[in-house]
């Protein structure tokens, strides 16, 4: 056991929202946590590690949750059942670094507390225009880094790094439950998609009112995308960018990805469960096989989050919009930029030949894998001069 006692993290990869974990195992056991469905700390019923070979399980009122996995290159993974469902997981060594924060900070008031965010800004006096840059789904933090992926990218600190290079300070903040802002994250089942909007909002609304900032736009990465266009909406921002940001409403990318999973009785349930959620109505009976995607606890999330449509809400910006696409984004395809530009007649379209989702070049799926992980990377030529054109 002393070869892996210590504290580890990563996710369990359940379909279209993987779940952040915690493991801790230590000389005679450990326990699991899962912030954002509020279990914290839970002890293993048993842990059986005979190197490689580790598995082990715990019981939740009555239900049975195994981890076969095995431990190779420094990480376990392997497979995570429970109620007859497998899903694969990873975990890595969290090493617990201290973050030294020696950035250019500032706070607002949000609903639930403070809320802090790290400003980039250009070389000398100001004021200068200002971007809101805002990340996508899950725990990706205000870098464009997930603790559900080892290594970094960095992403989106390349892209406020080099606005500020271009004159433009950008602003960008972890999201509620990530980062510098988990505090503010609460339960699962609290968790709203309108306080993502709220937040982006309010933020605007403070930068609107300092006079660092000649004027704010927002940009919105995957499903900050969709963040973004109604807060700017809401707040009044001079100009907003969806890069890689989805162009059709979550359901049907859901229904998409569940219907290559999935037997058509599932597939039925799921589409039923869908529609009463899309009416603003909880499900209280789900299948078991079904529990992962639409469970209790996460759907008042998704019947927030169904009450938008991409389409829509950019169809309804009066300002200067840019969407953008990269053609080797396994995760949103270019007909999802596409789609969105076409909602928006006088949008301006960027499409970049071979940029995937973190915003990096990349020839094949090994390379786009990688990329995920590897911060030396630089940014999609064409990106930022296509970004700064629009703006200026």
């Amino acid at each position: 056991m002393q070869k892996i006692t210590g504290t580890w993290k990563g996710s369990i990869q359940i379909p279209n929202q993987p779940l952040p974990i915690f493991v801790e195992f230590e000389k005679d056991g450990g326990t699991l946590s899962i912030p954002v469905q509020g279990l914290r700390d839970f002890p293993f019923s048993t842990v059986e590690f005979n190197d490689p070979e580790l598995v082990f399980d715990l019981n939740i009122q009555g239900q049975q949750l195994v981890f076969d996995g095995k431990l190779e290159d420094g990480k376990i993974s392997g497979d995570f059942n429970q109620q007859g469902q497998t899903f694969p997981f990873e975990l890595t060594p969290d090493t617990a670094e201290e973050t030294v924060e020696d950035g250019d900070f500032i706070e607002i008031e949000v609903a639930g507390g403070t809320m802090k965010a790290e400003v980039e800004r250009p070389e000398g006096e100001g004021p200068f225009p200002a971007m809101l840059i805002i990340a996508g789904s899950g725990p990706t933090d205000r870098d464009g880094n997930s603790m559900m992926l080892p290594g970094k990218n960095n992403s989106l600190k390349m892209v406020a790094e080099e606005l500020a290079a271009n004159g433009i300070t950008s602003i960008r903040y972890d999201k509620r439950g990530v980062g510098m802002n988990q505090a503010l994250g609460g339960s699962e089942a609290d968790l709203r998609f309108d306080d993502y909007i709220a937040d982006a909002a309010a933020w605007v609304e403070h930068l609107k009112s300092d006079d660092a900032f000649t004027e704010v736009g927002i940009i919105g990465h995957s499903e900050g995308s969709l963040i973004g266009m109604i807060a700017a909406d809401q707040a009044s921002a001079v100009s907003f960018i969806s890069i890689a940001g989805a162009g059709r409403p979550i359901d049907e990318v859901l229904m998409e990805q569940l219907a290559a999973q999935l037997p058509e009785n599932l597939m039925n349930e799921a589409r039923q469960i869908i529609r009463q959620l899309k009416k603003g109505e909880q499900v209280a009976t789900v299948s078991p096989e079904l529990q992962s995607v639409f469970r209790p606890s996460v759907q008042p999330y998704m019947i927030s989050w169904l009450a938008y449509d991409p389409q829509k809400e950019v169809a309804a910006l009066e300002i200067p919009v840019l969407i953008i696409g990269g053609t080797a984004d396994s995760q949103v395809p270019v007909s999802d930029a596409e789609s969105l530009h076409e909602a928006h007649s006088e949008s301006k379209l960027l499409i970049i030949d071979d940029m995937n989702h973190v915003l990096k070049t990349v020839s094949d799926e090994s390379e786009n894998e990688s990329a995920y992980s590897n911060p030396d990377l630089p940014l999609a030529d064409g990106l930022i001069k296509g970004i700064v054109e629009f703006l200026k």
